[in-house]
């Protein structure tokens, strides 16, 4: 098929080149639209699955209705993830990973402020977890209750000993060794926080239990250690 548009004939060779650069251009913005098309489907569906679930449970959620409120289609669905547990994992890596960064952020914060104690930056990190468990309290219920698919009791499990790790790394002794029996301490005094608060239905009450909860860590000491 012919061009509708006169081209003079020495604009010829530049209008074949100003074609052939169109032609790249959009080879090379379509990939980014339908990437960009596939983001959105994706966070469509992380958002509504965090709906449904908070709302009805894993157990009782239905992929239909997850995809209904995020507007997609299952197949759509079965494209990014694999399928409802898929979802739910994707949404607790996601909110541990928020998680992380707001201990760490709060660690760095306070060793710039100067503070080299162990339990003092233990107290910022942990604060700040439990911050974030209090400002997304949907779904650090939804994880805490238990309400999950097969095999994410290890999961938590896993989760749990990698964060002691993490402690431990505070909390070296003398001899260049790990205070092994304050981490267990202080992790398990955390978890059971952690649960308490994020099961809650009086958000004032849990905010309360969360600093009393840490005026209690911040007295715990090694007996074997001196105090700082």
């Amino acid at each position: 098929m012919s061009s509708d548009i006169d081209v003079p004939s020495g604009g010829v060779a530049a209008a074949a080149g100003a074609a052939g650069a169109s032609a790249r251009d959009a080879a090379a913005e379509t990939p980014a639209r339908t990437s960009d098309r596939g983001a959105a489907t994706r966070s469509a569906l992380l958002a509504a699955a965090r709906d449904v679930f908070c709302e009805a449970g894993f157990a009782q959620a239905a992929v239909t209705d997850i995809v209904a409120k995020a507007g997609a289609s299952v197949g759509s669905l079965y494209h990014h993830f694999n399928g409802k547990a898929d979802l739910y994992l994707t949404l607790f890596e996601e909110f541990q990973g928020r998680q992380q960064e707001r201990t760490r952020e709060a660690v760095n914060r306070a060793r710039e402020s100067g503070e080299s104690d162990p339990m003092r930056l233990f107290i910022a990190g942990a604060g700040a977890y439990l911050d974030g468990c209090l400002a997304e309290r949907d779904v650090a219920r939804l994880f805490i209750s238990g309400d999950g698919p097969p095999g994410f009791d290890r999961v938590m499990r896993q989760r749990l000993n990698t964060w002691a790790r993490r402690n431990a790394a505070l909390f070296h002794t003398a001899d260049g060794g790990v205070d092994e029996a304050l981490v267990v301490v202080l992790t398990g005094a955390m978890a059971g926080a952690v649960s308490e608060i994020s099961l809650s239905d009086d958000e004032a009450a849990s905010r309360r239990l969360a600093e009393d909860v840490m005026a209690i860590i911040s007295t715990i000491h090694n007996p074997r250690t001196k105090r700082r």
